[in-house]
């Protein structure tokens, strides 16, 4: 299984990597805004994203709404893994149809059950 970790802070893709790492995933790309992660599912073959919301030049939800309208990444399992907790935007990130969302900060149990809910 191929991950696409999209993240501006480094840290947190360091932190959601490790993670993905200690649940037996070690297939794991990195991208530090949407634009970046676009461009690496074209060059990638990429099973799954976790993406941030607020991120420069291409936030992670223009970065869901560019995949879902993308018939080759359609059912690509998207996680929203963000700061963003209101109900509002869980409602906006789930009409524009990622998967499933978690708010940071958050627990590598929290994020293992979420991935695991969408195998």
């Amino acid at each position: 299984m191929r991950f696409l970790v999209v993240d501006d802070s480094p840290t947190m893709r360091r932190i959601v990597v490790n993670a993905l790492q200690n649940f037996g995933y070690h297939d794991v790309v990195e991208a530090e805004d949407g634009q970046d992660a676009l461009a690496k599912l074209h060059t990638e073959n990429i099973e799954f994203v976790i993406t941030d919301w607020n991120m420069p030049n291409m936030n992670g939800l223009e970065l869901t709404r560019a995949i879902r309208n993308d018939s080759s990444f359609s059912t690509l399992p998207i996680l929203m893994v963000t700061t963003r907790g209101l109900k509002q935007d869980i409602l906006e990130a789930l009409h524009a149809k990622v998967n499933n969302y978690v708010v940071k900060p958050f627990t590598p149990s929290v994020l293992k059950e979420k991935i695991d809910k969408l195998m």
